[in-house]
């Protein structure tokens, strides 16, 4: 190469072979999550040919977790996180305190110090913000009330581990004998700094970050307001880091979350989502490099105890606690599911442990390695746990009236449907995919859902078995095929009724299972020569 470029030469070596594997993955209809940690152990120090830059691919990787965080943010509101505290604050640290055990156990077992198997508990513990996330949006599940509870959960998770991470020096330190900084001080500075960026984030940041970016939307400048947005969410993720000592995911996230109680949330979301997939990418491609196949051979049984540990263990722990606080069995199955891997935080940990000589570096190998197994098994588990959730018809889950109409898209013609059903007492669900639009309908009193409404399980949700009609009422004629497609192959005796803006858009929906198509130049022109004296 004429010049050394490890930067780009990790982005295209990274994006280029994830993006192959990715699609070859999709291809044999597996989650393209394989293909892209596959494609990091391809270009990872531990396999023959290009090797890219780990530390260079670990920092573009925060930047995804960064912009995923606050994505979340946008999601969520101080009312939502109120909302699912009473089960988040007690599930997710009785569901650290089981693992942390089990894991301790293994590590006494192995012959390591208790300290050191607290620490590999510690890191087994805690699940991967990324891969929760991508889980949760794959099946627009964020919005639910057992989406609420997964992100709650995973935030106390969060902080639990900037908890750690301050503790650990300290309690390696009091090991050896040096008392200059005992855990308890140390443990009373991190609360002080936890407060300090949650309050100041509640009461300044409230009336900051909406202003300047009301700001610079009066400029009327789009690539103003992207880069306000990118620099929002990335100046507090490190500035909360730098200036707090808590996380850059937490930070990020209640960036977002400020953001999100404002009118500009929605699109704050469109300008941040391609750059978040494509950095997302990044962090399962660093993810894959640091795994050493060699483990697999030279440790099989411990890492066969790890990964049960991490996707069995874990998942039956969070399941119980969820079903002890009252909540049904598609709640617990979606948390349990959703918690089944371990990820950044994990090896952030591991990484601190074997830095302070107090994780032995056969533990870390087993951390990465059980990490890498259980992000490659999780799309599968929680595909499993949703069809067993569905098959059984569990108790708990919120079901749509009988005979009902569903409604999809609360725009301009949205509104007026919900209006006209709405006055004509007539039962209705809403389906629409943007937070502030089902915020806006919540309020409303509405029975809402958020997802694509092209997804079969969305559908489901919504009742289509019991549904008389569907009002697709999005302005894009061409995706609304796609929803009358998919509704019309869950229900074939359903009436579909959609609005186009073209003959093209037309047939493209009576072509894919429309029953009715509503174009409105014809029938304001079949209107107004109607009102036309005789």
């Amino acid at each position: 190469m004429p010049h050394h470029t490890p930067l780009i030469g990790t982005i295209v070596g990274g994006l280029v072979v994830a993006f192959l594997l990715g699609a070859i993955a999709q291809r044999l209809r597996i989650s393209p999550i394989a293909g892209y940690l596959l494609a990091g152990v391809i270009v990872g120090p531990f396999t023959p040919g290009f090797v890219a830059n780990s530390a260079l691919a670990a920092e573009l990787a925060e930047i995804g977790v960064i912009l995923l965080m606050f994505g979340v943010g946008l999601h969520f509101s101080v009312r939502d996180l109120m909302k699912v505290r009473k089960i988040a604050v007690p599930g997710a640290v009785a569901q650290i305190a089981v693992a942390t055990v089990m894991g301790a156990g293994l590590a006494l077992y192995l012959g390591w110090s208790l300290l050191a198997g607290l620490v590999f508990g510690l890191a087994l513990s805690v699940a991967s913000t990324v891969v929760l996330l991508r889980a949760l949006e794959s099946r627009n599940l964020v919005s639910t009330d057992r989406g609420r509870i997964a992100v709650g959960w995973l935030i106390v998770e969060d902080i639990a581990m900037v908890v750690a991470l301050v503790l650990l020096p300290a309690i390696a330190g009091a090991a050896e004998g040096d008392g200059a900084n005992t855990p308890l001080i140390a443990l009373g500075i991190t609360a002080l700094k936890l407060a300090g960026f949650i309050a100041l984030m509640l009461i300044v940041g409230r009336r900051v970050i909406p202003w300047a970016l009301h700001w610079v939307v009066h400029t009327g400048s789009r690539e103003l307001f992207r880069l306000a947005v990118l620099a929002i969410a990335l100046g507090v993720a490190f500035g909360a880091a730098m200036v707090f000592g808590v996380s850059f995911a937490l930070g990020a996230f209640f960036a977002g979350m400020i953001l999100g109680e404002t009118e500009l949330s929605r699109r704050a979301t469109e300008e941040t989502l391609p750059l978040r997939d494509a950095f997302a990418v990044l962090f399962f491609v660093s993810v894959g490099m640091l795994f050493d196949p060699a483990v697999i051979v030279e440790q099989p049984l411990p890492l066969l105890a790890t990964v049960a540990i991490i996707v069995i263990g874990k998942s039956l722990a969070a399941y119980a606690i969820v079903r002890a606080f009252g909540h049904g069995n598609q709640t617990a199955i979606a948390v349990s599911a959703s918690l089944a891997q371990i990820g950044e935080f994990s090896f952030i940990l591991a990484g601190l442990g074997t830095e302070l000589a107090i994780l032995p570096q056969e533990g870390r190998d087993l951390i990465l390695a059980g990490a890498i197994i259980s992000i490659l098994l999780h799309p599968f588990l929680f595909s499993l746990a949703a069809k067993r959730a569905r098959r059984l018809s569990l108790p708990g889950v919120e079901e749509a009236p009988p005979s009902h109409v569903i409604v999809v898209g609360y725009g301009r013609v949205g509104k007026l449907i919900t209006e006209r059903l709405d006055g004509s007492n007539r039962d209705f669900v809403l389906i629409d995919d943007q937070s502030e639009v089902i915020r806006l309908a919540d309020e409303a009193g509405m029975e809402t859902i958020r997802g694509n409404a092209a997804s079969a399980d969305i559908l489901r949700e919504a009742g289509i078995d019991r549904a008389r009609a569907l009002l697709i009422a999005i302005p894009e004629g061409f995706e609304a095929g796609g929803v009358a497609d998919v509704a019309r192959k869950l229900k074939p005796d359903l009436k579909i009724i959609a609005r186009a803006h073209s003959r093209e858009e037309v047939a493209h929906l009576l072509g894919h299972g429309a029953t009715q198509v509503i174009m409105g130049e014809e029938e304001i022109a079949r209107q107004m020569i109607a009102a036309v004296p005789a």
